[in-house]
């Protein structure tokens, strides 16, 4: 198949989605999301660690790109619900088949750092 972006080239915009996919937070996120709809504080105690700030910035981002939506419900106080849209759908089988290998692997690659750390006298 032949594109018209290469992603070896400098300028090529789609370096700005490998970017943006590249994050852990947006991958969890799209995952989660994946499962159904979810509204942002329960997005929040689901995804352990990551910040309010850092998850509404992820989600305007993941938003922007259309990949995920935001629907607005008038209720006291306001329900802010997320959810996967079809471009979005597109990557959720990737995004889960890269954390499942990273949960298969995590030993694999922790002993390989232990090992070269006590090759090379590093740690990061």
């Amino acid at each position: 198949m032949d594109y018209a972006y290469d992603v070896y080239k400098k300028n090529c915009p789609t370096r700005l989605v490998l970017d943006r996919l590249a994050d852990k937070w947006a991958l969890l996120i799209l995952i989660r999301l994946g499962e159904k709809p979810i509204r942002f504080n329960q997005l929040r105690r689901e995804i352990e660690g990551v910040s309010q700030k850092v998850l509404s910035e992820t989600l305007r981002s993941l938003e922007r790109d259309g990949l995920i939506g935001r629907a607005v419900f008038a209720t006291v106080p306001v329900t802010v619900e997320y959810s996967i849209l079809p471009l979005g759908r597109t990557l959720v089988d990737t995004a889960q088949a890269l954390t499942r290998w990273a949960e298969a692997n995590v030993e694999a690659i922790v002993a390989a750092q232990a090992a070269y750390d006590a090759r090379t006298g590093a740690a990061a």
